[in-house]
């Protein structure tokens, strides 16, 4: 992320912000926070913890995938594969 683009972020944030109405900023100066905003912001964070479990669940799954894949080509031009699969290939045409 450049310097430009963490400037505009932090603009856009500061933009929300000012925009915020006044029921959705926490009243008073008391600094007690509020038991259904607190409710509210744990149900979001188990839920965004179920999402990125899913996330790192499937990046793995699709990094093993990977692993598999290249290893089947490594082994198909290991220098004995490559060999027999000429061989057969110029068996099979005839030359």
């Amino acid at each position: 992320m450049t310097t430009g683009d963490r400037e505009g972020l932090a603009a856009r944030i500061r933009q929300v912000r000012r925009l915020a109405s006044p029921r959705d900023r926490p009243k008073g100066g008391d600094g007690e926070p509020q038991p259904d905003r607190v409710q509210a912001l744990e149900q979001r964070v188990a839920h965004l913890e179920r999402l990125v479990e899913g996330l790192q669940d499937s990046v793995h799954r699709e990094s093993e995938r990977h692993s598999k894949m290249i290893a089947e080509l490594q082994a198909q031009v290991e220098p004995g594969a490559m060999r027999a699969s000429l061989a057969d290939d110029a068996r099979n045409r005839g030359l």
